[in-house]
């Protein structure tokens, strides 16, 4: 009976991979082969389910994958995975010339940057919820990588999984979405690539990426990346200057797999653009100031580096099953001093602060489980068990209260700034980044357990499982001159477990057509009240998050289409404002939490090789993001039915490259980005405009006597230079970057 049930193990798994594929060349280009069974791997690693090694193969036209990681479960084909998930590849980061996730990110619908260009961190908006950076996941692993913005050197892979994924990811996330990154592995051939850039105004860009094989069979691995980049960017005084050291090392025997990655980042930044700029309420916000225009002092500054170490081992117990651990350490630290203003009026005039305050972040991440597949019956089943833990540290400096603050505000101009003497910069006799003291400490554990159950030759799949989750968030003062709250004491604490229960279910309708839906829930971190407001940096208590999604994947060979219907309700985090006490002082803010955000949305989308020598990524989402049963503390105040401050009801992006029949080996490519109005405040009276976004470029390949290729790449990006928020979320404006050119060169020796 055994041999049977192995027999029959044997023949479903082989007919769940075979698929066409694509294998990637040197230069990276994709090469179109006819179906196979394995993708990439060596030695006995099951390729749909192991998480070490070669990713999946990329899909027709070589800029996104044909599967991605989903979490516990594994790699996953995009088209048998009953969530919305997409792998955008090495080639598009390079072609694009990426500098961050969130240049990558750009080219879908549903995310969008809600940060500065050139301030010194990423942060998004998935599905309409808040994502930032210290929530994307490396190799699986929560908290090790860079909590303000990943460099993309080391990567081979941005993955983003759209929705709640507590049940695959450890038990930490966010409800809108998780963006993991994958770290790039010595490919079975050598590579030797140098790059350089030039970016506007004058940054020049340095990567070396090498990857070697050793070994009679080449069970082991070295990836090294590394990286300098510094220079005048296109902001008025602005400067940056990034160093990225990224070691990668595998093994790929027979049974055992491990990994071993090691980043080192340094990022010292110059006149960086603030993250917290926002407008007074009730106003009418202006028109967005040239993206040149930076508002910071030029003796203002961001220095932060960070380190990390993660590892990763599978072992093959039974050709069947496989059990794996993983865990990684991180830390962070950063010295700045920066102002962030406050708009008052429609002609621009604002109030700028100064801001200061080290911190230093410890993050830790590990997780032990085990992924089988076998047969009871007709049934086939890939279970899956997983215990998680990952642990948040926060210090911060002593923190002065406004009255005793060092520095004075002044007043400004958004489109014709006002810059104070150098001596109000004089940061001496305040604390530094080795001089800080608690503030929060977050730890979630979780165990998980799913078994997909495949009926009808995998005709159709159902998911059941969850994850318990336990979340314990503690918080202590570091505000001085607070008798009543001295500096170090805790100051809240909150325990709150409960299991999250998750059911998806896939039916291949045809081999190239399948239908999905899931229902998700998960506990995630609560939210913290923003700078700016009377409570800035209190932590509410973790909350319940629950999403119902329907969708189609149509896989052509060539193209691949997608529709996604969902719904995600979260309880709600907002800020009002009161009259200030004190005669003629500004009005206060205050955040609560209370009511629901409800976003319904459709999200439409495809990408792919439509046509030899034309390539395609685009999409389009609408969404209706309302508050529900929403009011202030005091229960006077009202937005029920008002739409979600920061999220557009439309957005469409459209990525797409075409070769040239007149010039062999020339590539044209553009791109074009649009996202809708919104609203500012959550009273809906505030409104931002919507806004277009142009890039155009070109690429030409060549090969040198030796054989080996170059290529040179340029882009326009914000061709036209348009001036425009590119983001009001979470209460703050984000300038849209001006015209910026960039051109590059890549070397294989």
């Amino acid at each position: 009976m055994s041999a049977v049930v192995a027999s029959a193990q044997e023949t479903r798994k082989t007919k769940r991979v075979e698929a066409p594929a694509q294998a990637e060349s040197q230069s990276g280009d994709a090469t179109k082969l006819a179906p196979i069974v394995a993708v990439g791997q060596t030695g006995g690693q099951p390729p749909e389910t192991g998480t070490i090694g070669q990713p999946s193969a990329p899909y027709a036209g070589g800029q996104m994958a044909t599967g991605a990681r989903l979490g516990a479960l594994g790699n996953r084909s995009v088209k048998e995975t009953p969530f919305s998930i997409t792998g955008y590849t090495d080639k598009l980061i390079r072609d694009q010339q990426a500098r961050s996730i969130a240049d990558v990110t750009l080219n879908d619908p549903s995310v969008r940057a809600d940060a500065p260009a050139f301030s010194e961190r990423d942060s998004f908006f998935i599905r309409g919820f808040s994502v930032t950076n210290l929530d994307t996941a490396y190799d699986g692993l929560f908290y090790l990588t860079n909590p303000r913005r990943s460099p993309l050197e080391g990567i081979e892979r941005v993955e983003v999984l759209k929705g709640p994924s507590t049940l695959v990811n450890g038990g930490v996330g966010r409800v809108g979405g998780t963006i993991n990154l994958v770290p790039k592995r010595a490919t079975d051939e050598p590579l030797t690539r140098l790059t350089t850039t030039y970016m506007s105004d004058s940054q020049l860009w340095t990567h070396a990426d090498i990857g070697r094989r050793f070994g009679p069979e080449g069970e082991w691995g070295i990836r090294f990346n590394g990286s300098y980049r510094g220079g005048d960017t296109a902001l008025d005084h602005n400067e940056n200057e990034i160093g990225v050291l990224s070691l990668g090392l595998d093994y790929r025997g027979d049974r055992v797999r491990a990994s071993l990655d090691l980043n080192h980042s340094k990022q010292n930044i110059n006149a960086p653009a603030s993250l917290f700029n926002a407008a007074a309420p009730g106003i009418k916000i202006p028109e967005a100031p040239d993206g040149r225009i930076n508002t910071s002092n030029p003796f203002e500054y961001h220095d932060s580096e960070h380190n990390m170490i993660a590892g990763r081992i599978e072992f093959d117990v039974l050709d069947n099953t496989t059990i794996y651990a993983a865990g990684g350490i991180s830390r962070y630290r950063e010295d700045f001093l920066s102002t962030s203003y406050t708009i008052q009026n429609s002609k621009g005039d604002a109030l700028a602060e100064f801001g200061y305050n080290p911190q230093e972040i410890q993050g830790m991440s590990g997780e032990v489980g085990l992924r089988s597949e076998f047969d009871t019956g007709s049934v086939g089943h890939q279970l899956n068990v997983s215990v998680s833990r990952a642990q948040n540290k926060n210090n911060r400096g002593y923190f002065n209260p406004r009255s005793d603050f060092k520095f004075r505000s002044y007043t400004t101009n958004i489109y014709n700034p006002v810059y104070v003497p150098s001596s109000w910069g004089d940061a001496s006799g305040l604390p530094r980044s080795n001089d800080l003291h608690k503030f929060s400490d977050l730890v979630a554990t979780s165990v998980a357990i799913s078994d997909t159950l495949s009926f009808a030759e995998d005709r159709f799949q159902l998911t059941l499982g969850g994850r318990y989750q336990e979340m314990r968030v503690q918080g202590f003062n570091t505000r001085t001159g607070i008798p009543s709250d001295p500096v170090g004491v805790r100051n809240y604490n909150y325990d709150k477990s409960r299991f999250s229960p998750a059911v998806a279910a896939l039916f291949n309708v045809t081999d190239s057509f399948a239908v999905y839906a899931n229902y998700v829930e998960a506990l995630t971190e609560g939210p913290s009240a923003p700078s700016g407001t009377t409570n800035s940096g209190q932590i509410y208590p973790p909350v319940v998050n629950k999403q119902k999604e329907i969708g189609v994947k149509y896989d052509l060979g060539e193209v691949m289409l997608t529709a996604a219907l969902f719904e995600i309700r979260q309880p709600n985090g907002f800020t009002t404002s009161r009259p200030n006490p004190v005669p003629g002082g500004p009005d206060l803010r205050d955040f609560s939490v209370n009511g629901l955000q409800v976003n319904r949305g459709l999200e439409l989308s495809a990408y792919g090789e439509p046509v030899d020598g034309v390539r395609l990524i685009g999409g389009v989402t609408f969404m209706d993001a309302k508050l529900d049963k929403a009011s202030d503390r005091t229960g006077k105040i009202s937005y029920n039915g008002n739409r979600v401050p920061g999220v557009p009801d439309v957005a469409f992006s459209l990525y797409g490259e075409y070769d040239t029949p007149w010039v062999e080996d020339l590539t044209l490519t553009g791109r074009l980005v649009y996202s809708g109005s919104t609203y500012y405040d959550q009273a809906n009276t505030q409104k931002i405009s919507d806004w277009t976004r142009v890039d155009l470029g070109a690429r030409y390949s060549f090969e040198r006597e030796n054989g080996k290729p170059v290529e040179i790449r340029a882009t326009v990006q914000n061709v036209f230079d348009e001036n425009y928020w590119a983001s009001s979320a979470r209460g703050f404006l984000a300038a849209g970057a001006p015209r910026t050119f960039m051109v590059s060169t890549a070397f294989e020796f």
